[in-house]
């Protein structure tokens, strides 16, 4: 279906990503949002505090991340397309409720503007260093999705199918986003309500007594959803559960359970996953990235063609689900991949994995604070074409 007129604020704009982030959020139907102030992402839910009023809908600033986690769960079970904003010191007392949200498969939206770390770090600062943490920060076995813009633009049409996977797979969805692409300033153009195509909840019809809160099939394992107020008796708990929602702590409904948050993921990656590629079918080198770092490692690129390499692009548009898969396809042909990154080399550690020793894998750490120097990348890819 399309998006509610009320949430679209159609037209050319020039704000920054933190600003569109929120528009994409409104245009895909998101109508409650909690949060606790945190550099450099205050600005989104601070235009949604301004927006809301005018669209139909709630923002509430809890009295800390803790507090913000659980509301947005609370919400959706009251039937709302929610979001959480953070960085990455809030997102790290967060993780214990993104596993909630996981083993009670409930849709919703997490933005991370990621900033320098560990700790209270840079506050102002860029960086990509929450990426592991975001797939591995919870504990317990889980598949997430994240998206990584690049641009103010992308951080509209990403929150948009950001909303539009969390609905599809009931799984928390992220969007992460850095302070450099939050903090900037570019064109942004919003469509008309009727060009932009958004997934709805996948509702029950079945009757109150006949349904089960997390009865799935072989060929669908995302259950059916319900909201309170609707006369169903449902049990949300993040204890082991059977298809009634209530505990089972016994190992065959655990093994049952978990298999099915986990592959419900992987067992349709292919139609998750969002590489976008130039110049890789030729390509010596290939050169991997991912958010604000992508458009410094376009810049070397281009110039290490004009210098006679033969260099391809892979930008990880979606990280998680991975593609390793492409990853060993493109080590057949390539001889080497080059990793920028702002963090101590997280993503290169999965090109490294994927491609099992068939290529070299230079990976370009950066601590963050800035991003990396274009001619430091330009070097490194020159060196990787010899």
């Amino acid at each position: 279906m399309h998006a509610d007129p009320k949430g679209v604020l159609t037209g050319v704009h020039f704000i920054d990503g933190d600003h569109a982030a929120c528009e994409g959020a409104l245009a895909a139907g998101c109508r409650f949002a909690a949060g606790y102030p945190i550099t450099p992402s205050t600005e989104i839910v601070e235009r949604f505090a301004y927006r809301i009023p005018t669209v139909g809908g709630v923002f509430i600033q809890m009295e800390d991340e803790l507090a913000a986690s659980m509301a947005i769960q609370g919400a959706v079970w009251g039937g709302q397309k929610v979001m959480n904003v953070t960085s990455g010191p809030g997102l790290s007392l967060m993780m214990e409720h993104l596993g909630y949200a996981f083993i009670t498969e409930t849709p919703c939206v997490w933005v991370d503007v990621q900033r320098g770390g560990p700790s209270t770090g840079l506050p102002t600062g860029p960086a990509q260093a929450d990426m592991m943490q975001i797939k591995w920060g919870s504990h317990g076995d889980f598949e997430v999705i994240a998206l990584c813009p690049n641009s103010p633009q992308e951080c509209f049409d990403l929150m948009i199918r950001a909303f539009n996977l969390t609905e599809t797979w009931r799984v928390p969805v992220f969007l992460m986003m850095d302070e450099v692409v939050g903090h900037m300033t570019e064109r942004v153009d919003i469509p008309p309500a009727e060009a932009i195509e958004v997934v709805e909840r996948k509702w029950t019809k079945k009757r109150p007594d006949e349904y089960k809160a997390y009865a799935t099939t072989p060929e669908d394992m995302v259950p059916e959803m319900i909201k309170a107020g609707d006369g169903y008796r449902v049990h949300v708990t993040g204890l082991t559960h059977d298809e009634r929602g209530y505990p089972n702590l016994t190992p065959a409904t655990q093994d049952q359970l978990v298999k099915r948050l986990v592959n419900k993921i992987r067992l349709n990656a292919d139609q998750i996953m969002d590489i976008r590629e130039e110049q890789t079918e030729d390509a010596d080198v290939v050169v991997v990235s991912f958010g604000i770092t992508s458009r410094v490692a376009q810049a070397a690129i281009e110039t290490a063609r004009e210098r006679g390499a033969r260099v391809g692009s892979a930008r990880l548009v979606i990280a998680w689900p991975f593609p390793a898969r492409r990853m060993r396809e493109l080590a057949r042909t390539a001889k080497a991949f080059v990793v920028p990154e702002l963090n101590m080399g997280q993503i290169a550690l999965e090109v490294e994995r994927a491609v099992a020793g068939a290529a070299r894998v230079i990976s370009l750490p950066h601590a963050g604070g800035t991003v990396h120097d274009v001619d430091t990348l330009l070097d490194s890819i020159m060196e990787a074409a010899r």
